[in-house]
């Protein structure tokens, strides 16, 4: 059995872990709570811009663009796969390095060759042990940096369009619809997919376009190419955050019950060994 010193260090040890993991929950909340503002803004922008692209169009006979052609290409796919550089959040990580290897063997069971755009240290370092392919690889990507990072990642999707690098691109990233769910998803950003049967007189408008509908595709896809990546950031953010918030408010009640499970403990011991040394001094009384 533990000795009364072995137990008092132990309830000191997971109190000290206790201070830390309630201080990690704070300060995710906080992050979260910048992070979900940031995604959830981004969210009118992109589906407005896919409504005016859609409209668009819907009011063109015909509309040729290289990020709406089929590639020539029949047998590459892309995977751009997001996850957080560092853990403790709970299975964030997890389950999207899962949903990543699985989107990989349903394109391979029907025999195409699979590349990762992987951003973030754990999904990088999972996708290695697995013995995936790379195309493009980045860790250490900062809030501040999205904008940038998902603007570089558009050029460089456009330039492998253009040279036929491959078939499609699938975005798969860990959506965030609450604190409590970031459900993992899967999306094809290029070639671009819009509704071409979209309502354009809706609202009871009808709408001419100046300049013509290609010039307009041509500023406003590359667009919405470049929302959708920047979404995908702005939501593993914030799921990371909210799911490290949860890991670290779980780890706390988890330190405040064996807290409460060391104390009883301690506690019993502590009194066998008073009862015990009461029962040595009436004998040792006794006894003369």
């Amino acid at each position: 059995m533990a000795s009364l010193r072995d137990i008092r260090r132990r309830i000191g040890s997971v109190k000290n872990t206790r201070k830390i993991t309630r201080a990690m929950k704070l300060v995710a909340g906080a992050k979260m709570r910048k992070a979900e503002q940031a995604a959830r803004a981004a969210q009118p922008y992109q589906h407005t811009l896919r409504s005016v692209l859609a409209r668009v169009i819907a009011a063109e006979d015909s509309i040729e663009h290289s990020l709406l052609a089929v590639p020539e290409n029949e047998s590459d796919v892309l995977i751009v796969v997001h996850s957080s550089d560092r853990g403790l959040c709970g299975s964030f990580n997890a389950q999207i390095t899962k949903f990543a290897l699985q989107q990989r063997e349903e394109y391979q069971a029907i025999g195409k060759t699979v590349k990762f755009i992987a951003f973030g240290r754990k999904i990088i370092t999972s996708l290695k042990n697995e013995g995936c392919e790379f195309a493009h690889q980045q860790m250490n990507c900062k809030p501040e940096d999205f904008v940038d990072i998902a603007n570089d990642i558009g050029k460089m999707l456009i330039s492998k369009l253009e040279a036929n690098d491959f078939e499609k691109v699938v975005l798969c990233y860990n959506q965030f619809q609450s604190v409590m769910v970031q459900e993992p998803v899967s999306q094809q950003v290029l070639p671009m997919q819009l509704d071409q049967n979209a309502d354009q007189t809706e609202d009871g408008v009808e709408y001419m376009y100046a300049p013509n509908g290609t010039e307009i595709l041509s500023e406003l896809l590359p667009r919405s190419l470049r929302s959708q990546l920047l979404q995908a950031f702005l939501d593993t953010e914030a799921g990371e955050q909210a799911a490290r918030m949860q890991a670290m408010d779980n780890a706390t009640n988890n330190a405040g019950d064996m807290i409460h499970k060391l104390s009883l403990q301690y506690n019993r011991a502590r009194q066998a060994a008073i009862t015990t040394e009461l029962t040595e001094i009436i004998s040792g009384a006794e006894a003369l």
